[in-house]
Protein backbone atom coordinates (compact mmCIF):
# COMPACT_ATOMS: atom_id res chain seq x y z
CA UNK A 1 0.00 0.00 0.00
CA UNK A 2 1.28 3.61 -1.12
CA UNK A 3 1.10 4.94 2.56
CA UNK A 4 2.54 8.68 1.41
CA UNK A 5 -0.43 8.05 -1.39
CA UNK A 6 -3.19 7.87 0.99
CA UNK A 7 -1.59 10.31 3.70
CA UNK A 8 -2.01 12.81 0.73
CA UNK A 9 -5.23 12.27 -0.02
CA UNK A 10 -6.24 12.06 3.57
CA UNK A 11 -6.59 15.99 3.71
CA UNK A 12 -3.52 16.34 5.71
CA UNK A 13 -4.44 19.94 5.60
CA UNK A 14 -7.79 19.33 8.15
CA UNK A 15 -5.47 17.82 10.95
CA UNK A 16 -4.99 21.35 12.63
CA UNK A 17 -8.62 20.59 13.51
CA UNK A 18 -7.35 17.31 15.70
CA UNK A 19 -4.27 18.22 16.67
CA UNK A 20 -4.64 21.65 18.18
CA UNK A 21 -7.58 20.44 20.96
CA UNK A 22 -5.14 17.03 21.40
CA UNK A 23 -1.89 19.52 22.08
CA UNK A 24 -4.06 22.01 24.07
CA UNK A 25 -5.33 19.45 26.22
CA UNK A 26 -1.96 18.03 27.25
CA UNK A 27 -1.08 21.65 27.55
CA UNK A 28 -3.73 21.80 30.47
CA UNK A 29 -2.76 18.13 32.00
CA UNK A 30 0.77 19.18 32.45
CA UNK A 31 0.34 20.54 35.67
CA UNK A 32 -2.34 18.46 37.23
CA UNK A 33 -1.32 15.33 38.03
CA UNK A 34 1.34 12.40 37.02
CA UNK A 35 2.14 12.73 33.09
CA UNK A 36 2.42 9.98 31.35
CA UNK A 37 4.85 10.84 28.12
CA UNK A 38 4.33 7.89 26.31
CA UNK A 39 0.62 7.71 27.02
CA UNK A 40 0.42 11.08 25.25
CA UNK A 41 2.27 10.49 22.59
CA UNK A 42 0.29 7.54 21.84
CA UNK A 43 -3.16 9.44 22.25
CA UNK A 44 -1.22 12.15 19.46
CA UNK A 45 -0.62 9.33 16.76
CA UNK A 46 -4.44 7.94 17.63
CA UNK A 47 -5.73 11.09 16.98
CA UNK A 48 -3.93 11.51 13.82
CA UNK A 49 -4.53 8.27 12.66
CA UNK A 50 -7.96 8.58 13.74
CA UNK A 51 -8.60 11.46 11.59
CA UNK A 52 -7.03 10.66 8.59
CA UNK A 53 -8.91 7.61 8.51
CA UNK A 54 -12.57 9.29 9.04
CA UNK A 55 -11.30 11.47 6.37
CA UNK A 56 -11.15 8.89 3.99
CA UNK A 57 -14.41 7.06 5.23
CA UNK A 58 -16.37 10.21 4.47
CA UNK A 59 -14.53 9.95 1.13
CA UNK A 60 -16.18 6.37 0.52
CA UNK A 61 -19.06 6.99 2.12
CA UNK A 62 -19.54 10.54 -0.16
CA UNK A 63 -18.33 8.43 -3.48
CA UNK A 64 -21.21 5.72 -2.89
CA UNK A 65 -23.77 8.38 -3.31
CA UNK A 66 -21.99 9.42 -6.18
CA UNK A 67 -22.16 13.17 -4.29
CA UNK A 68 -18.99 14.07 -7.11
CA UNK A 69 -21.28 14.01 -9.46
CA UNK A 70 -23.93 16.50 -8.53
CA UNK A 71 -21.50 18.87 -7.63
CA UNK A 72 -19.73 18.93 -11.16
CA UNK A 73 -23.13 19.66 -12.39
CA UNK A 74 -23.76 22.25 -10.29
CA UNK A 75 -20.41 24.05 -11.13
CA UNK A 76 -21.46 23.71 -14.99
CA UNK A 77 -25.03 25.22 -13.97
CA UNK A 78 -22.75 27.94 -13.06
CA UNK A 79 -23.33 27.52 -8.87
CA UNK A 80 -20.07 28.42 -6.75
CA UNK A 81 -19.35 25.00 -5.63
CA UNK A 82 -15.70 23.17 -5.09
CA UNK A 83 -15.00 20.05 -7.04
CA UNK A 84 -12.89 16.94 -7.36
CA UNK A 85 -13.20 16.37 -3.51
CA UNK A 86 -11.79 12.60 -4.84
CA UNK A 87 -9.92 13.18 -7.39
CA UNK A 88 -7.52 10.12 -6.64
CA UNK A 89 -10.93 7.99 -7.89
CA UNK A 90 -12.01 10.06 -10.37
CA UNK A 91 -8.82 9.61 -12.47
CA UNK A 92 -8.40 5.87 -11.20
CA UNK A 93 -5.56 6.29 -9.35
CA UNK A 94 -7.18 4.37 -7.12
CA UNK A 95 -10.09 2.01 -6.63
CA UNK A 96 -12.84 2.18 -3.67
CA UNK A 97 -11.67 -0.98 -2.48
CA UNK A 98 -8.14 0.34 -1.95
CA UNK A 99 -9.91 3.21 -0.40
CA UNK A 100 -11.91 0.91 1.71
CA UNK A 101 -8.28 -0.99 2.87
CA UNK A 102 -6.66 2.31 3.35
CA UNK A 103 -9.27 3.46 5.70
CA UNK A 104 -9.54 0.37 7.40
CA UNK A 105 -5.16 0.35 8.09
CA UNK A 106 -5.36 4.19 9.79
CA UNK A 107 -8.44 3.64 12.14
CA UNK A 108 -7.13 -0.03 13.21
CA UNK A 109 -4.03 1.97 14.17
CA UNK A 110 -5.83 4.13 15.89
CA UNK A 111 -7.57 1.48 17.44
CA UNK A 112 -4.33 -0.20 18.61
CA UNK A 113 -3.03 2.90 20.09
CA UNK A 114 -6.39 3.59 21.78
CA UNK A 115 -5.93 -0.68 23.19
CA UNK A 116 -2.20 0.30 24.60
CA UNK A 117 -3.73 3.53 26.45
CA UNK A 118 -6.02 1.39 27.65
CA UNK A 119 -3.52 -1.24 29.56
CA UNK A 120 -2.19 2.29 31.12
CA UNK A 121 -5.41 3.76 32.11
CA UNK A 122 -8.41 1.42 32.28
CA UNK A 123 -11.03 0.63 29.82
CA UNK A 124 -12.53 3.98 30.16
CA UNK A 125 -10.56 4.96 27.20
CA UNK A 126 -11.96 2.60 25.07
CA UNK A 127 -15.71 3.45 25.91
CA UNK A 128 -14.50 6.84 24.65
CA UNK A 129 -13.10 6.15 21.68
CA UNK A 130 -16.18 3.30 20.33
CA UNK A 131 -17.80 6.39 21.02
CA UNK A 132 -15.78 8.01 18.58
CA UNK A 133 -15.41 5.96 16.15
CA UNK A 134 -19.26 5.47 15.86
CA UNK A 135 -20.34 9.76 15.22
CA UNK A 136 -17.17 9.78 13.06
CA UNK A 137 -18.79 7.00 10.83
CA UNK A 138 -22.43 7.92 11.26
CA UNK A 139 -21.22 11.50 10.02
CA UNK A 140 -21.31 10.76 6.61
CA UNK A 141 -22.58 6.65 6.90
CA UNK A 142 -26.18 5.44 7.14
CA UNK A 143 -28.11 4.64 8.22
CA UNK A 144 -27.94 8.27 10.18
CA UNK A 145 -25.54 10.50 7.98
CA UNK A 146 -25.82 12.95 10.76
CA UNK A 147 -24.19 15.78 8.50
CA UNK A 148 -26.70 15.43 5.72
CA UNK A 149 -29.79 16.10 8.25
CA UNK A 150 -28.34 18.95 10.48
CA UNK A 151 -26.29 17.48 12.68
CA UNK A 152 -22.67 17.28 11.61
CA UNK A 153 -21.82 20.74 13.36
CA UNK A 154 -22.82 18.63 16.91
CA UNK A 155 -20.65 15.65 15.79
CA UNK A 156 -17.66 18.04 15.17
CA UNK A 157 -18.27 19.75 18.53
CA UNK A 158 -18.50 17.03 20.59
CA UNK A 159 -15.63 14.84 18.58
CA UNK A 160 -13.10 17.42 18.61
CA UNK A 161 -13.96 19.28 21.57
CA UNK A 162 -15.42 17.41 24.88
CA UNK A 163 -14.70 13.93 23.70
CA UNK A 164 -11.70 14.35 22.45
CA UNK A 165 -10.06 16.53 24.72
CA UNK A 166 -10.96 14.70 27.52
CA UNK A 167 -9.85 11.95 26.37
CA UNK A 168 -6.60 12.88 25.56
CA UNK A 169 -6.54 13.97 29.25
CA UNK A 170 -7.46 11.52 31.14
CA UNK A 171 -4.99 9.80 28.66
CA UNK A 172 -2.29 11.93 29.94
CA UNK A 173 -3.08 11.77 33.56
CA UNK A 174 -5.62 9.30 34.30
CA UNK A 175 -8.15 11.59 35.60
CA UNK A 176 -10.25 13.88 34.52
CA UNK A 177 -11.17 17.57 35.55
CA UNK A 178 -13.70 20.55 35.48
CA UNK A 179 -10.67 22.68 33.93
CA UNK A 180 -11.07 20.05 30.90
CA UNK A 181 -14.79 20.26 30.55
CA UNK A 182 -14.77 24.32 30.36
CA UNK A 183 -11.59 24.55 28.17
CA UNK A 184 -12.90 21.46 25.92
CA UNK A 185 -16.68 23.27 25.36
CA UNK A 186 -14.76 26.53 24.33
CA UNK A 187 -13.01 25.03 21.80
CA UNK A 188 -15.28 22.24 20.42
CA UNK A 189 -17.57 25.13 19.15
CA UNK A 190 -14.60 26.84 17.44
CA UNK A 191 -13.92 24.24 15.56
CA UNK A 192 -18.07 23.54 15.51
CA UNK A 193 -17.63 26.89 13.56
CA UNK A 194 -15.24 26.06 10.51
CA UNK A 195 -17.40 23.72 9.74
CA UNK A 196 -21.04 25.70 10.37
CA UNK A 197 -19.46 28.80 8.44
CA UNK A 198 -18.53 26.22 5.21
CA UNK A 199 -21.67 25.30 5.50
CA UNK A 200 -23.89 28.77 5.54
CA UNK A 201 -21.34 29.82 2.72
CA UNK A 202 -22.53 26.54 0.99
CA UNK A 203 -26.41 26.37 1.62
CA UNK A 204 -27.71 26.83 -1.61
CA UNK A 205 -25.50 23.99 -3.31
CA UNK A 206 -25.52 21.57 -0.67
CA UNK A 207 -29.67 22.27 -0.98
CA UNK A 208 -29.07 21.27 -4.26
CA UNK A 209 -27.54 18.23 -3.42
CA UNK A 210 -30.24 17.14 -1.09
CA UNK A 211 -27.74 17.48 2.40
CA UNK A 212 -29.32 19.05 4.75
CA UNK A 213 -26.90 21.00 7.08
CA UNK A 214 -27.04 23.04 10.48
CA UNK A 215 -27.41 26.10 8.61
CA UNK A 216 -30.56 24.56 6.56
CA UNK A 217 -32.44 23.95 9.99
CA UNK A 218 -31.96 28.03 11.19
CA UNK A 219 -34.27 28.21 8.35
CA UNK A 220 -33.42 31.97 7.56
CA UNK A 221 -30.93 34.03 6.75
CA UNK A 222 -31.10 35.89 10.24
CA UNK A 223 -31.25 32.62 11.91
CA UNK A 224 -28.17 31.76 10.08
CA UNK A 225 -26.49 34.51 11.06
CA UNK A 226 -27.80 34.31 14.62
CA UNK A 227 -26.30 30.83 15.00
CA UNK A 228 -22.83 32.03 13.67
CA UNK A 229 -22.80 34.75 16.24
CA UNK A 230 -23.23 31.54 19.21
CA UNK A 231 -20.74 29.41 17.55
CA UNK A 232 -18.37 32.60 17.22
CA UNK A 233 -19.10 34.08 20.46
CA UNK A 234 -19.97 31.99 23.05
CA UNK A 235 -16.30 30.77 23.38
CA UNK A 236 -15.20 33.36 25.63
CA UNK A 237 -17.69 34.05 28.40
CA UNK A 238 -17.45 30.62 28.76
CA UNK A 239 -13.75 30.93 29.50
CA UNK A 240 -14.24 33.72 31.89
CA UNK A 241 -17.18 32.09 33.66
CA UNK A 242 -14.91 28.84 34.27
CA UNK A 243 -12.55 31.50 35.47
CA UNK A 244 -15.04 33.37 37.89
CA UNK A 245 -15.72 29.98 38.95
CA UNK A 246 -12.17 29.00 40.19
CA UNK A 247 -11.94 25.78 37.77
CA UNK A 248 -9.70 27.79 34.98
CA UNK A 249 -6.46 30.58 35.76
CA UNK A 250 -7.32 34.39 35.14
CA UNK A 251 -4.50 34.25 32.69
CA UNK A 252 -6.65 31.69 30.48
CA UNK A 253 -8.64 35.51 29.89
CA UNK A 254 -5.65 35.95 27.57
CA UNK A 255 -8.01 34.27 24.80
CA UNK A 256 -10.05 37.70 24.75
CA UNK A 257 -7.27 39.15 22.71
CA UNK A 258 -8.61 36.79 19.61
CA UNK A 259 -12.17 37.89 20.13
CA UNK A 260 -11.97 40.79 17.26
CA UNK A 261 -11.42 38.26 14.99
CA UNK A 262 -14.27 36.75 16.04
CA UNK A 263 -16.56 39.93 16.28
CA UNK A 264 -15.27 40.60 13.05
CA UNK A 265 -16.30 37.02 11.13
CA UNK A 266 -19.48 37.93 12.66
CA UNK A 267 -19.96 40.56 10.75
CA UNK A 268 -18.79 39.43 7.52
CA UNK A 269 -21.20 36.21 8.03
CA UNK A 270 -24.19 38.82 8.26
CA UNK A 271 -23.15 40.68 5.18
CA UNK A 272 -22.95 37.30 3.23
CA UNK A 273 -26.34 36.37 4.15
CA UNK A 274 -28.14 39.48 3.31
CA UNK A 275 -26.06 39.67 0.04
CA UNK A 276 -23.89 42.51 1.20
CA UNK A 277 -20.13 43.08 -0.11
CA UNK A 278 -17.50 42.13 1.95
CA UNK A 279 -14.39 43.39 2.10
CA UNK A 280 -11.97 40.28 1.08
CA UNK A 281 -8.32 42.20 1.58
CA UNK A 282 -6.55 40.60 4.36
CA UNK A 283 -5.38 42.15 7.48
CA UNK A 284 -2.27 41.16 9.43
CA UNK A 285 -4.43 40.99 12.47
CA UNK A 286 -6.65 38.54 10.91
CA UNK A 287 -3.53 35.68 11.11
CA UNK A 288 -2.04 33.67 8.01
CA UNK A 289 -3.47 33.73 4.57
CA UNK A 290 -0.70 32.72 2.64
CA UNK A 291 -0.75 33.45 -1.76
CA UNK A 292 -4.33 34.91 -1.20
CA UNK A 293 -4.24 36.08 -4.03
CA UNK A 294 -4.67 32.82 -5.84
CA UNK A 295 -8.43 32.71 -4.27
CA UNK A 296 -9.15 35.85 -5.95
CA UNK A 297 -7.84 35.05 -9.10
CA UNK A 298 -9.88 31.68 -8.94
CA UNK A 299 -12.71 33.44 -7.69
CA UNK A 300 -13.41 32.63 -4.75
CA UNK A 301 -11.76 34.77 -2.08
CA UNK A 302 -15.73 35.43 -0.74
CA UNK A 303 -15.38 31.71 0.40
CA UNK A 304 -11.90 31.80 1.37
CA UNK A 305 -11.66 34.74 3.45
CA UNK A 306 -14.60 33.48 5.66
CA UNK A 307 -12.93 30.54 6.00
CA UNK A 308 -9.66 31.02 6.79
CA UNK A 309 -10.50 33.61 9.99
CA UNK A 310 -12.43 30.78 11.36
CA UNK A 311 -9.31 27.98 11.03
CA UNK A 312 -7.12 30.95 12.61
CA UNK A 313 -9.46 31.75 14.82
CA UNK A 314 -9.47 28.34 16.22
CA UNK A 315 -5.25 28.51 16.21
CA UNK A 316 -4.64 31.25 18.11
CA UNK A 317 -7.65 30.37 21.10
CA UNK A 318 -5.74 27.36 21.41
CA UNK A 319 -2.11 29.18 21.42
CA UNK A 320 -2.98 31.28 23.65
CA UNK A 321 -4.59 28.21 25.84
CA UNK A 322 -1.43 26.33 25.73
CA UNK A 323 0.70 28.90 26.89
CA UNK A 324 -0.95 29.62 29.39
CA UNK A 325 -1.25 26.34 30.24
CA UNK A 326 2.35 25.26 30.40
CA UNK A 327 3.65 28.83 32.10
CA UNK A 328 1.34 28.48 35.22
CA UNK A 329 0.74 24.81 35.22
CA UNK A 330 -3.01 25.55 36.48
Amino acid sequence: MRIGFWIKNARTISLPQSLLPTLTALAAAAGDGEFSYLAAALAVFGVICAHLGMNLADDWFDYRVRADKTRIALASDGMRVRIGKYPYLLDGSATPGQLLAATAVFLLIALGCGVAIAFMRGITVVWMALIGFFLGISYSGKPLRLAFNGLGELVIFLMFGPLLMTGVYFAAIGTFSYKIVWLSVAVGLLVANIIYTHSVLDAGPDARMHKRTMAHLMGSGTGMWILSMLFNLLPYPLIAAGVLTGYLHPAYLVVFAVLPMSVWLCKSMRDYVRNRPCDTNPKLWMGPMSNFQRFVDAGVDWFMIRWLISRNIVTFFCLLIIIVSLVFRQ
